[in-house]
């Protein structure tokens, strides 16, 4: 088998009237289901993805989650499609896809993001999952977006306060809420200079570890800028649409029995270790291995992401 499994299917499956998810196969045909679920919200699949999957056991399926990367329509293009943007209607892509596919049960795994898709899932439909392979552990809690957005001034008060001045915040407004206005609602102008400052950020705080980018934008496309923008504000402005007793961490128990494995980088700022360990510590029968130099994704991570899918295989 090739180092990086080559796709063999992959197609739009349209899960309402005039909206479109693309997805996409690699590996075993007849091999054992592992879905993949991006990170961002927003930065859809990309072309690396793949990498991660090196098993002849393993048929992996991986989708853009609505509004980006290839479905339709891009959130860009159509912003008041963010009124039906949610985890719940990420869920029921997912659900609509493995009805498509004829997938009885798989293995959930995801990276950032698509950790706290994938623990939503689970959450939703615990019967359709044969275990949990995580990485870059996050839950999108309020207490995780206040310290991306607010409490990091304190390690990088430069960047941070560029980031606050341009977000032409109101009085009383958060951050996060300001630029998910401005990016939803603004003219085209102002949403690409919403998202352009937005990119900036996130391009700061994605690691401390040794060696990190020293590129000036996490996105150089102005398109796919956008679209990350617009969802992750859209997002991270609604606690992820699990507030209250809907929260992860508040339900994690109900998860015991789900083999649940779990990967973090010690250097991730953006995504203290704190929030997997609180996992591990609610769930003790879980694993979680800690990568000593690597911060957000990077090789480490995905190596031992990869290592971990095939022990659950």
């Amino acid at each position: 088998m090739s180092s990086v499994p080559d796709l063999f299917a992959s197609g739009l499956l349209e899960v309402e009237p005039g909206v479109q998810i693309y997805w996409e196969q690699c590996g075993n045909p007849v091999g054992e289901p592992v879905l993949y679920l991006h990170g961002g919200p927003g930065s859809g699949l990309g072309g690396g993805w793949r990498q991660i999957y090196v098993s002849d056991r393993a048929c992996v399926i991986a989708l853009d989650q609505r509004g980006c990367g290839q479905s339709r329509p891009l959130v860009s293009d159509a912003p008041a499609t963010l009124a039906t943007n949610t985890t719940q209607t990420l869920i029921g892509d997912v659900e609509a896809l493995r009805e498509h596919l004829g997938i009885e049960r798989w293995l959930v795994s995801g990276i950032s993001w698509g950790t706290t898709l994938a623990l939503a899932y689970a959450l939703a439909h615990p019967q359709r999952v044969t275990g949990l392979a995580l990485a870059a552990v996050a839950t999108t809690s309020r207490q995780e977006v206040e310290w991306l957005t607010e409490d990091m001034g304190r390690i990088f008060p430069e960047e941070w306060e560029r980031f606050a001045d341009a977000s032409g915040r109101l009085p009383g407004e958060r951050i996060v809420d300001a630029y998910a206005r401005r990016l939803a609602t603004g003219n085209a102008t102002d949403r690409a200079a919403a998202a352009l400052a937005w990119d900036r950020w996130e391009n700061t705080h994605m690691s401390l570890a040794p060696g990190r980018s020293e590129r000036p934008l996490l996105h150089e496309d102005p398109v796919e800028r956008l679209v990350f923008a617009t969802l992750v504000t859209h997002y991270w402005s609604h606690d992820a649409f699990l507030p209250g007793g809907q929260a992860i961490l508040e339900r994690i128990q109900e998860l015991a029995g789900i083999p649940l494995s779990m990967v973090h980088g010690r250097h991730d700022i953006s995504g203290p270790v704190i929030t997997p360990w609180r996992i591990h510590r609610a769930l003790p029968d879980s694993t979680m291995v800690v990568v000593e130099d690597a911060g957000h994704g990077g090789q480490g991570i995905y190596g031992s992401l990869r290592q971990a899918v095939s022990a659950m295989l």
